[in-house]
């Protein structure tokens, strides 16, 4: 019997780099673009191309933006003096849909995971001690997911600011157990960022 094409057997795998997407899945995705979408296919491989050509890093905050400064750190009416330390670009987006905010964020791109051995490489440590270099801040608002991996990466970064003079808090319990902010309710997170709790 014969096996898939080897461009068809590339394409899978490459499918598999997605969240969530194990063989099966990434097999059945394949199948259903060449057969079903080939035009959708082709808008989504140039739409990856192009996000790949022109999506880079905040030069300050370490989101991604289109320039190298995003539209946010740019912004004169916000408090640049109160920075929001979030894991993911998407978690920016969720604290200014819930308008609970008005200082400026930096984002890890990552989390500690206690797992494995609270490997610091995961985030990005070095561009934050970068960002707070100006001493500009004066306030960190540490807003870490309320998971294993969250509260591992809030405790690195408290100790990190540990015997420095920001004034240093934490979103509030009001966030459910085990919760990601991306999935949190705007109310909810709202509510959190205002009852947050002093670290230090």
């Amino acid at each position: 019997m014969m096996g898939s094409p080897r461009i068809l057997d590339a394409l899978t795998k490459a499918l598999r780099v997605l969240p969530a997407v194990g063989p099966k899945s990434a097999q059945r995705i394949a199948y259903h673009l060449l057969q079903n979408d080939r035009k959708g296919a082709a808008q989504l491989a140039q739409a990856i191309n192009h996000a790949l050509e022109h999506v880079q890093h905040c030069r300050y905050c370490n989101t991604f933006c289109e320039t190298e400064v995003c539209e946010i750190c740019s912004d004169q009416g916000r408090r640049h003096n109160v920075l929001m330390i979030v894991q993911m670009p998407i978690d920016v987006e969720s604290m200014e849909d819930a308008r609970c905010h008005d200082g400026v964020y930096f984002v890890l791109m990552g989390q500690v995971n206690p797992a494995q051995n609270m490997d610091l490489s995961a985030i990005a440590l070095d561009k934050l001690v970068k960002r707070l270099e100006n001493g500009q801040i004066e306030e960190i608002i540490i807003a870490t997911n309320f998971t294993a991996e969250g509260d591992a990466t809030a405790y690195v970064l408290s100790e990190l600011f540990k015997n420095q003079h920001y004034k240093i808090s934490r979103l509030a319990r009001g966030m459910p157990l085990g919760g990601e902010i991306e999935y949190v309710d705007a109310g909810t997170l709202a509510q959190s960022v205002h009852d947050r709790r002093k670290l230090k």
